[in-house]
């Protein structure tokens, strides 16, 4: 990441680019016995409508909660039970949930990443060099950049390291995967083309952690608004010339969502003589600012640009190319992810893409909506120890 311009250079290489800076219903009780000589059945619950009286529950009848009393009667059973699964179930911490890092906490404004704040976030090197970022997206899948790879049949080259804050000496929580093979999107032509993104296959499934983690995909129904403050991540140079330095610590940076027609209109500003300004194309993305000092650079190319939505990250470009590092009127571009959903779905059929408008959960055939299903205050309690139990699993 770089946080200010420095000289003039070409375009982002195929070195790549860096940057700066159904809830279950409680079984009926016993019902009391009936007083000696009582002539009806006891009243009806006034929720329970459309029962035939005295014939029990029917079919539409609402099941009666248990008072909060009787809860919190069984909470310490409950907390035993969770401190227990907590505590002897291996692997808990890491939630199979993509997108949702358990390291919440953040440095506004700062430019070192925390250890375990971006757990997708992964390191690809050639002959054990970084040379490009990428994200984790399955057990098995990392999302990048096409212009990383130009040889995609000699897989011995490269690796991938996931798990990691800083390059040098990773830590006890990072690992090395190798590859099994490169998919570079077909369409792609060369550098600042479109379809700039390629699909890395790992030789071996990786295990969850608190520190590799999936981010989510977006499907098409999800829509970056401009202005959106996103996260842009990557070992690269903090400027056009200088190498960041070592431990080397992975940077973070956010940058806001320049709308397609301003972006052209940066470019085309201060066009040098003889050049033609570069096009932003319909699955690009901008984002930074126009007056630069802050944007991505040579190594960060291939990382992941990444948005809040709901409660989840999604992944909402992959970083491509730029003019220089950090100039004026020069934002980076992206790749616009859910662009390639159709070919990302053909080499990973298995990926659950991400939907807008469920806080990033894709809504599955049979999970409507149910506003007026609302679960009585007990039931909506342990409803909610459930989830977050499910979370940690």
């Amino acid at each position: 990441m770089s946080r200010s311009p420095a000289g003039r250079a070409q375009g982002r290489g195929a070195q790549g680019r860096s940057f700066r800076a159904r809830p279950s219903q409680n079984p009926l009780p016993p019902r009391p016995p009936r007083p000696a000589g009582a002539g009806k059945p006891p009243a009806r619950h006034a929720r329970e409508e459309g029962a035939a009286p005295g014939r029990g529950r029917g079919v539409g009848a609402t099941p009666r909660c248990p008072s909060w009393a009787e809860t919190r009667r069984r909470q310490p059973a409950m907390a035993l039970l969770l401190l227990l699964l907590w505590f002897g179930t291996p692997g808990v911490a890491a939630s199979s949930v993509c997108g949702r890092p358990r390291m919440l906490n953040r440095m506004v404004g700062g430019q070192d990443a925390l250890v375990g704040e971006w757990p997708w976030q992964v390191s690809i090197q050639r002959n054990g060099s970084h040379f490009c970022g990428g994200s984790l997206i399955t057990e098995r899948w990392v999302l990048t950049a096409a212009h990383c790879f130009s040889n995609t049949s000699q897989t011995s080259l490269y690796q991938v390291l996931l798990g990691a804050r800083q390059l040098v000496r990773p830590g006890p929580h990072a690992v090395y995967a190798r590859v099994k093979r490169v998919e570079s999107n077909p369409l792609y032509q060369g550098m600042a083309s479109s379809a700039d993104v390629a699909l890395v296959e790992l030789e071996a499934p990786v295990t969850f952690t608190n520190y590799i983690h999936p981010v989510c995909v977006p499907d098409p129904s999800v829509v970056f608004e401009t202005g959106t403050n996103c996260w842009v991540t990557g070992w690269g140079s903090p400027s056009e010339e200088d190498r960041l330095p070592n431990p080397r610590v992975l940077q973070k940076l956010a940058v806001p969502i320049i709308d397609t027609p301003k972006c052209n209109l940066l470019y085309s500003k201060d066009t040098e003589s003889g050049f033609q300004a570069k096009a932003i194309k319909d699955d690009m993305l901008c984002a930074g600012f126009a007056e630069g000092k802050k944007d991505a650079c040579k190594g960060d190319s291939g990382g992941p640009l990444v948005c809040l939505v709901g409660q989840s990250w999604l992944q909402a470009g992959v970083i491509s190319w730029g003019e220089g590092c950090a100039r004026q009127n020069r934002p980076g571009v992206y790749i616009r992810v859910t662009s390639h959903h159709t070919w990302i779905h053909r080499i990973i059929p298995e990926l659950q893409f991400q939907q807008a408008g469920l806080g990033g959960q894709k809504r599955g055939p049979r999970q409507s909506s149910v506003q007026n299903s609302a679960p009585c205050p007990a039931a909506q309690a342990v409803l909610w120890v459930l989830a977050a139990l499910l979370t940690l699993l």
